[in-house]
């Protein structure tokens, strides 16, 4: 079936289609009719619920794109740091890293979008992330830096995240010996949460000590589901983006949430009930992800600890992968195409027919490659990501697309509110909690336990 929400009024970002999931496409490893229906009204109550999260504010993710006063802070907490900067770095590791990297990478061309931060120093910004903690990489990256022109945002909910506290003591160190103590206030940002009656927020306290400025953390949206907060849109506006349209973008996606009356009408709904379906009734256990746009490469990382982080509990859940197209048609495709029957793959396009350099024919005749003369990069690509869609629909391996017609802040906005909430579905589908992480908790506090030993 093809989604084109009869009585919602459909995000105008994109279009997804999960016609690759059904037997009608791909015979008996595809959901059948009855199938599909009976998860689909599963998720009817769900559905029904997050609108009341929404009407009472109980899930304050579903509110977040309508906030405005966060991001005038935000967009004056950056002008101010980068007064005289070239770089800035971010240290933030999993939800406090990758919905920045996912917007910063999306920022990296040149777009038409500029953001009311867009002063002459915001535009020659450098941005670089930190997320995985690593002796050699933290140290070389540091010694390449001019200090001088490097600003810090150190994110951290909780403000106990050891990852980021110890590249916060690093860099704190390289700057005092570069000369620099008396500007710590101005070269650092801290991102974290209030102080709490009876919890410890070493982060805060010692960026405190240090009189460096700090932005509050949402309390109530969690790290994976940061991404449209300040802990993803700083980075944004770093990278020259109008966090105003991301959040616009992200609206289209709740509009369409409140106008739904049933789940068909709600892409989100539509994509959670077909994951969960898959997994249950065909035995798929392999989520992938598979953007064809360098600019959605780190898209597909943050996917994957949304997916993995919210959903595998209790002996539930599928393992996401996340891939790249074209590039994993030369590597991970075999697996998909031909490898065991669990895997479910998400072709995310963006239209790019008519794009970039034309191809000559000559030369193409030459190479022994008529067809690509006269052709444009763009074209390539428009061709490859709809050839294996038909490929994996003619292997009988379950396959969705999203496409998007422009990659711009609006729809950028709308994916990530649209993954987040089919998360959040499919949790409720598989009746789970999609906001704790037990697991990781506990690995934490063993990690404290032999650290202190």
């Amino acid at each position: 079936m093809t989604v084109t929400h009869p009585a919602a009024t459909p995000p105008s970002s994109y279009r997804q289609s999960i016609d690759g999931c059904l037997s009608d496409a791909i015979g008996s490893h595809g959901l059948s009719d009855a199938d599909f229906k009976r998860w689909l009204d599963k998720a009817a109550p769900h559905l029904a619920a997050l609108q009341d999260d929404y009407e009472t504010g109980a899930l304050p993710v579903l509110r977040i794109a309508e906030d405005t006063a966060d991001l005038d802070a935000a967009e004056a907490a950056l002008r101010k740091l980068v007064e005289g900067a070239e770089t800035v770095v971010f240290f933030g590791t999993g939800g406090s890293g990758l919905g920045g990297q996912t917007l910063a990478q999306f920022g990296g061309w040149n777009l038409p979008g500029v953001s009311c931060c867009s002063t002459n120093s915001v535009h020659k910004l450098k941005t670089r992330f930190y997320d995985n903690l690593d002796p050699l990489t933290l140290a070389a990256g540091l010694k390449r830096l001019d200090l001088d022109a490097t600003r810090f945002v150190v994110t951290s909910k909780s403000g106990g995240t050891t990852e980021t506290i110890a590249q916060l003591l690093v860099a704190l160190n390289a700057v005092r010996a570069a000369g620099l103590e008396d500007r710590i206030p101005q070269l650092f940002l801290g991102i974290t949460e209030p102080d709490k009656p009876g919890k410890t927020n070493g982060l805060r306290t010692l960026l405190a000590s240090l009189r460096v400025p700090m932005l509050d953390h949402h309390t109530g949206i969690g790290g994976r589901f940061s991404c449209l907060t300040n802990v993803g849109l700083i980075p944004a506006l770093a990278r020259r983006l109008d966090a105003r349209k991301i959040r616009e973008g992200a609206r289209e996606v709740i509009d369409a949430l409140l106008a739904a009356k049933t789940p068909d009408e709600f892409a989100p709904a539509v994509g959670a009930a077909a994951a969960v379906a898959l997994s249950k009734e065909r035995g798929i256990r392999t989520l992938v992800m598979m953007p064809y746009n360098d600019r959605l490469g780190r898209f597909s990382e943050w996917f994957v600890q949304l997916w993995a982080e919210s959903l595998g509990k209790g002996g539930e859940g599928t393992s996401p992968i996340p891939a790249l197209g074209p590039l994993d048609q030369h590597s991970q495709l075999q697996l998909f195409m031909d490898g065991p029957r669990e895997i479910y793959v998400t072709l995310v396009r963006v239209a790019s027919a008519g794009h970039g350099d034309m191809l000559d024919p000559e030369l193409a005749r030459i190479a022994g490659q008529d067809f690509l003369g006269g052709k444009t990069i763009g074209d390539v690509v428009d061709a490859q990501a709809h050839a294996i869609e038909d490929a994996l629909v003619q292997a009988g391996r379950p396959v969705r697309t999203v496409d998007l017609d422009t990659l711009d802040e609006h729809a950028i906005g709308a994916l990530l509110m649209h993954f987040m909430i089919e998360t959040i579905l499919a949790g409720r589908l598989l009746e789970l909690d999609p906001f704790d992480q037990p697991a990781v908790e506990l690995a934490k506090t063993l990690t404290r336990e032999r650290l202190a030993r």
